[in-house]
């Protein structure tokens, strides 16, 4: 990204929000984090960011400066625990967002949205297989509206069940980091059935390659950030090399989605890691 801008990242704390802040700091910006810290933690916080705490829908009491770009990854983001709280997942991605394209339409500047793979999950089914998938799915569509109605830039992207250092496991956690925690502790992996799914797993590094692209040069929709190798979910255990025991299926839980990297690519993007390597670096030998 040429020169020096004033960038906003909602969930600035979280998992991918810390990586991106890192990489936008150490290319000379000045980083802004939004985080209402539900999931995201003051343990990811990056030297020479400027930590705001805060909900998205009182995004313009918490940010009072004008942005050249702002990534809104401040969403809730869990598939299955989504059903279980309906209530919460509207009042974080849905007023939540509402907050943040005003403000994108009081302020200007480019926003860059993270959508959800979950929309393209199972022929299209899968935006309405759960509250989180619903509001993603339709969050994209307030996005693209509100910069046809008041000529804004934007851009979607669509991330790939993200994998790498930091992430988090338990309730709202993510599967490489709930197995590899598992593993850690000898005991045996649990696999939602029928554990034939199949997901695309990115290394984290890989998406942030891909949101400074779109950032800098991204218009419109279907920027697919992943890694066109994809894995069952007890392809993915057995790498670990555990026990595997089986829980029942859940509600929301898709059978894959389909992957589109065309428009990501043509901007230069690659995947330059694999799932496999990681899994070797970090289960316990």
């Amino acid at each position: 990204m040429t020169g020096q801008k004033l960038i906003l990242v909602t969930g600035g704390a979280g998992f991918i929000g810390s990586h991106l802040c890192a990489r936008l700091v150490k290319d000379g910006h000045r980083v802004i984090s939004l985080d209402n810290y539900f999931t995201g933690s003051r343990e990811n916080h990056v030297p020479g960011v400027d930590y705001r705490e805060g909900h998205t829908k009182n995004i313009e009491k918490h940010i009072p400066e004008t942005p050249d770009l702002i990534y809104h990854l401040g969403e809730y983001s869990r598939v299955e625990k989504s059903l279980e709280e309906p209530a919460l997942v509207w009042d974080l991605n849905k007023d939540g967002t509402f907050g943040v394209v005003e403000f994108w339409r009081k302020k200007k500047g480019k926003l860059v949205y993270a959508g959800s793979s979950t929309k393209f999950g199972d022929g299209g089914l899968g935006r309405m297989q759960s509250p989180y998938a619903w509001t993603k799915a339709s969050n994209t569509e307030l996005v693209k509206n509100y910069s046809a109605w008041y000529d804004l830039s934007h851009a979607i992207t669509y991330f790939y069940n993200v994998y790498g250092p930091g992430e988090r496991s338990g309730a709202y956690g993510t599967v490489i980091e709930i197995f590899r925690q598992e593993q850690q502790a000898e005991k045996p992996l649990v696999v939602t059935a029928p554990g034939t799914q199949k997901r695309n797993f990115t290394h984290v590094d890989d998406i942030i390659d891909g949101l400074i692209l779109v950032g800098e040069n991204g218009v419109g929709d279907d920027f697919g950030i992943g890694n066109e190798h994809a894995y069952s979910i007890l392809e993915v255990a057995h790498l670990f090399g555990e026990e595997v025991v089986m829980k029942p299926a859940a509600l929301g839980n898709r059978m894959g989605a389909t992957l589109d990297t065309t428009k990501t690519r043509a901007l230069g993007w690659i995947p330059k890691k694999n799932l496999i390597d990681y899994i070797n670096e970090v289960k316990r030998k």
